[in-house]
């Protein structure tokens, strides 16, 4: 029983290395089920390590807790961090942001702003450019949140801020441009923008 113990032991732990390493960058709940496919393991597998890291991480394998924990979201699995800590990394995020947003940002806001509620991915194939870290950037600066997960894929969908409004002086949505007639002029509304965000 020891002898079949100790290998049962050694593929969690490298099941539960493996994934370690995709649920640091990935930004969207995760299946079991696509984790499994990721990390190259049968699902019951995949659930015994994320079962340990659980534990692990909230401090029950004997180690401190964690200041982030795995959490299962919308029917998928994505580290978050710990709830008390929130308002430590917002101020810290913050306090890192540039007073000037990106091109690309300005961008991804202006999709945000006209298709919300939208996707990362219906973002970034709008744009056909990744967009994650671009997102990061607008939530961490309160122009955009999380509304919430897609049922059945757990997709995070997002919106605008009523910060987003005070900082281009309207009072909804509705008092945005018609898309349609700047489409050629792209640079315009960025400009606008990021002109609005700057006061």
């Amino acid at each position: 029983m020891t002898d079949d113990a100790a290998p049962n032991s050694l593929i969690t732990t490298d099941v539960a290395r493996r994934l370690e390493a995709i649920l640091l960058i990935v930004e969207e709940p995760q299946s079991l089920v696509s984790l499994a496919a990721a990390v190259g393991a049968p699902v019951p597998a995949v659930r015994q390590a994320i079962e340990a890291l659980v534990d692990d991480y909230d401090g029950k394998s004997g180690g401190p807790v964690r200041g982030f924990e795995l959490r299962e979201v919308g029917g998928g699995w994505r580290l978050y961090v710990r709830e008390e800590l929130d308002e430590l990394v917002s101020e810290f995020v913050g306090g890192q942001a540039p007073s000037r947003l990106s091109q690309a940002a300005l961008e991804t806001l202006a999709v945000i702003a006209y298709k919300q509620p939208v996707t990362r991915s219906q973002v970034a194939s709008i744009r056909a450019v990744n967009v994650d870290s671009v997102v990061r950037t607008l939530l961490a600066r309160g122009l955009i949140t999380e509304l919430f997960a897609d049922a059945e894929t757990g997709a995070i969908n997002y919106g605008t801020t009523d910060a987003l409004l005070v900082h281009l002086g309207i009072n909804s949505l509705d008092e945005l441009p018609h898309i349609s007639p700047l489409l050629d002029g792209a640079d315009e509304v960025g400009d606008s923008l990021d002109e609005g965000i700057r006061r």
